[in-house]
């Protein structure tokens, strides 16, 4: 899983897959999905992540199983 923040555009990308993207949705105006020719989920892009956040930081923790 890849996590990237551009501060310059506001935008999260979370990549879950690294795959061939068959098919986009708009989830919103401003979220997009992007699924495998098998469905599967693989990223999502957030535009105005911290302004829909309603947070000025962008925190990531990760949690043992």
């Amino acid at each position: 899983m890849k996590i990237k923040y551009f501060s310059d555009t506001d935008t999260l990308y979370v990549e879950l897959r690294e795959s061939s993207i068959a098919e986009t949705r708009d989830l919103d105006e401003n979220t997009v999905a992007e699924y495998d020719d098998q469905g599967n989920l693989c990223a999502i892009t957030i535009e105005h992540a911290k302004q829909r956040a309603d947070s000025p930081d962008l925190l990531f923790e990760q949690i043992a199983a």
